[in-house]
């Protein structure tokens, strides 16, 4: 039996659809945030806006630039190269380890998945794409059964959904995305621990040239 959860507090909202917005594009790298604009348009106080921008720049998504104020930050080669590398060890050790270790649901769960993605792709809806996109790796964690890979990947889930932001924004490339996902979903439930491994390295390889044309 799952546990009520209390609403998120309006510090918390604000800081998930500002980070929404600058991980899918809706706010660039340079972007200024005005807190009084941010607060009409969410209709919420200052000090709510205030708090989610501080979180934000702890976070290193936004940076003070003395008059021009807040902006939101560059995305760096210098951030995501490693990043890339850490994804390189642990995302194909986790597709191996699903392989053998995928719930009785899968099929039923990856076909969801996957159709949302086809049919985000279908929309061109980036918010979309970055979502299901989110939602297909944390698949493979879960299936992995190692609570380790879920709790060491988002360590830094939120920079990477800024590179996917990149990455997705060149909507001809999301048909390959998704069809290297169920290339994945195919050898995991195969139960080929080797193949699942190499879909997923190949994956991860492509998303990083995606990456580097696109930075």
């Amino acid at each position: 039996m799952e546990t009520i959860k209390p609403p998120k507090s309006l510090t918390d909202q604000t800081y998930d659809i500002l980070l929404d917005a600058i991980c899918t594009g809706e706010l660039s790298p340079g972007d200024r945030l005005n807190q009084d604009d941010i607060a009409n348009r969410l209709n919420v106080s200052r000090q709510p806006v205030i708090s989610a921008i501080s979180m934000l720049r702890a976070n290193g998504f936004v940076e003070d630039t003395g008059r021009r104020g807040v902006i939101v930050t560059q995305v760096e080669a210098e951030l995501f190269h490693p990043i890339l590398e850490f994804r390189r060890v642990v995302e194909p050790f986790a597709a191996e380890l699903a392989a053998s270790r995928f719930p009785s649901h899968a099929r039923d769960e990856a076909a969801i998945v996957l159709r949302r993605g086809a049919e985000a792709a279908a929309r061109s809806n980036i918010v979309e794409l970055v979502q299901t996109d989110i939602e297909f790796h944390e698949m493979i964690y879960s299936w992995s059964a190692n609570p380790v890979i879920d709790t060491s990947m988002r360590v830094n889930w939120h920079h990477i959904r800024r590179y996917m932001g990149h990455v997705l924004r060149d909507l001809g490339g999301t048909s390959r995305i998704w069809a290297e996902h169920a290339a994945i979903v195919e050898a995991i439930l195969s139960g080929d621990a080797q193949a699942a491994r190499q879909e997923m390295h190949h994956h991860i390889e492509t998303a990083g040239h995606r990456m580097i044309n696109a930075l």
